[in-house]
């Protein structure tokens, strides 16, 4: 690996081609899949139960067997090089039917081994998730469950770049790569106390909120793509307002009673039904609604562990009423 260009790794001359089919049976391929799901030495060692230095040792091997490096490291930071973008993408693949026919084994056997990898956007996960993944590890007991908390955009990254099997998160348009396997259009509106002004307006406009403090999410959170054009069409110049990158904090600010969030009501339900927070649905014309969707890659199936997941999950949602939902 290359740590900072002080290293002669890899060597200058790759193995032959007859070689290096031997050397794709060793550990180090499993070594390298594991730094690249994972982007750290340490949390791959740990996911693998060896120690750091074996797990260096093994993706040296293959980056002086290939003759090029397959990580990159800036300062802390650890990515993929080219190369490594290339094995890893086409690793996954030679990996996964092994790693499905086991998993498959195990459950005939009984035991209901197997792993599920799952990405959701910040309301989601904080709001629904807890629940759901209790309700299934209880059902499931030996299936693991790895959750990441990103951004909308990073959950459909992950997925296309087959890091994850599972996304939920909020879409305002469809990749051609990504499935949404069930989805749920949800009102934009705005969150605040119950003494706040526009509390009991009756027909609320992003002309009405912007003569008020308001509370917005930064352009990476999908919901800002959505409402975009309804702030720059209400007024020319924008208002001061505050832009926040977790949905959480929106709810955390409305709950403040300064400032109005725009949002949709997922991620602030509890408050609401609570009485703690209202949600006002703004009612601007042509304003679209925004979607929520359990998320899967076009084209591929699901292993068994990832798809018993997914049956449950669907069966969650379904059951389960969405805030700000429109049937």
């Amino acid at each position: 690996m290359d740590k900072g260009g002080t290293s002669e790794r890899p060597r200058e001359h790759a193995l032959s081609a007859s070689l290096l089919s031997r050397v794709f049976h060793q550990p180090s391929l499993l070594y390298f899949n594991a730094v690249a799901t994972h982007l750290s030495i340490r949390e791959a060692a740990r996911r693998l139960n060896v120690a750091s230095s074996a797990v260096t040792r093994q993706v040296a091997q293959l980056e002086d067997a290939l003759g090029i490096a397959l990580f990159l490291r800036d300062k802390r930071r650890m990515r993929l090089s080219p190369a490594g973008e290339i094995l890893f993408r086409h690793s996954r693949r030679l990996a996964a039917p092994m790693e499905a026919a086991v998993s498959e084994i195990e459950m005939l056997r009984g035991v209901r081994a197997g792993s599920v990898r799952i990405a959701a956007a910040e309301s989601v996960g904080h709001s629904f998730l807890p629940r759901l993944i209790s309700e299934f590890g209880a059902r499931y007991p030996r299936l693991t469950i790895d959750l990441s908390i990103v951004s909308s955009g990073e959950v459909i990254d992950r997925l296309v770049e087959e890091r994850v099997d599972i996304g939920f998160g909020f879409i305002a348009r469809t990749p051609r790569q990504i499935n949404v396997a069930f989805r749920r259009d949800v009102r934009i509106g705005a969150v605040m106390v119950p003494t706040h002004p526009l509390a009991g307006v009756e027909h609320l406009t992003m002309d009405m909120c912007l003569d008020h403090a308001l509370a917005v999410a930064r352009p990476e959170i999908s919901i800002r793509e959505v409402i975009e054009p309804f702030l720059r069409r209400s007024s020319t110049i924008l208002p001061p307002m505050v832009e926040v990158n977790s949905i959480r904090m929106l709810a955390e600010l409305a709950l403040g009673g300064h400032y109005l969030s725009i949002m949709t009501p997922i991620g602030a339900q509890n408050e609401i039904a609570a009485g703690k927070l209202v949600f006002k649905p703004l009612e601007d014309g042509g304003l679209p609604t925004n979607r929520f969707g359990i998320l899967v890659r076009s084209g591929s199936a699901l292993h068994l562990a990832p798809a018993i997941f997914f049956d449950h999950a669907k069966s969650y949602f379904e059951g389960v009423e969405l805030p700000g939902a429109i049937a």
